[in-house]
């Protein structure tokens, strides 16, 4: 029975409506590295909101099981396999898309690579395939789709940081770098694409469960010192990026430019 109280019919103070500054509805979002993991949670997330998602990897067979999933939920998604550490392909697949009709509102930089080893003993190619994988990808995705974001004078890019864009640890300096420059990246790209209607933000993930941290879910004692050194005392979910991914998707965020937001359970605030 209905609770006797000022205000609306009961059926009307319980429907659960989305708020309009978060509904991605009539939005295309392009999110590289999207075949597992974190990239395919917030291609997940996206398409929630209203979003039609174009998932980008290497491997079409993979990203198409990932898309024959998210279109079981009632998603409208894309696939589009290419390198994203390779300029003139990354240029020539977001020409061909825009091209077809596929305008790219939203894209979310997410494709990255993890390589371990004691800073003395590190491979240079290892180095450089880090920086590639990292860096690179997010300055030719983000440069090829601003071009056509400019010319609408409207985008949102979404650029995925770590923890380690500010924090250090032993074996992964590399990546640790990579993801430095992701952030002031981030700043980079808002200083000279935000008079265009471009927003230009970064999430820094803490860790999660994920195929990229495998070896450190499995290592019960990184495991305990990760629950003890994070204030909230858990692992990341992947539902806790639905959030941020939307809401720097959205018109909620159209005056958020040049940001890190880290989804971090608190870690990069103590010590």
């Amino acid at each position: 029975m209905c609770p006797v109280t000022p205000g609306p019919p009961c059926s009307q103070r319980w429907e659960r409506t989305l708020n309009p500054l978060f509904d991605l509805t009539g939005r295309t979002a392009l999110v590289t590295g999207a075949s597992q993991g974190l990239g395919l949670t917030m291609a997940g997330a996206l398409a929630g909101a209203g979003a039609r998602v174009i998932l980008n990897g290497r491997d079409p067979a993979r990203l198409e099981a990932a898309a024959q999933g998210l279109r079981e939920t009632g998603a409208t998604v894309l696939i589009a396999a290419f390198d994203v550490t390779d300029g003139a392909a990354v240029r020539a697949a977001i020409d061909a898309l825009e091209a077809d009709g596929t305008a790219i509102d939203i894209l979310v930089n997410n494709a990255g690579i993890q390589r371990r080893a004691p800073l003395q003993d590190f491979d240079h190619d290892d180095w450089h395939a880090v920086m590639r994988a990292n860096v690179d990808s997010v300055f030719f995705v983000g440069q090829a789709v601003a071009r056509h974001m400019i010319a609408r004078g409207r985008g949102k890019i979404i650029n995925i940081g770590s923890v380690q864009s500010e924090l250090g640890r032993p074996t992964i300096a590399p990546y640790t770098a990579s993801k430095g420059a992701v952030r002031n990246l981030t700043r980079g790209m808002c200083a000279d694409w935000a008079r265009f209607g471009i927003q230009v933000n970064a999430i820094g993930p803490g860790y999660f469960a994920t195929p990229l941290n495998r070896a450190l879910v499995e290592d019960a004692e990184f495991d305990a010192w990760l629950r003890k050194r994070t204030p909230a005392g858990r692992w990341g979910k992947l539902e806790d990026l639905h959030g941020a991914v939307v809401f720097l998707a959205s018109d909620a965020s159209d005056f958020v430019n040049g940001q890190t937001l880290y989804v971090d359970g608190g870690m990069t605030v103590v010590v």
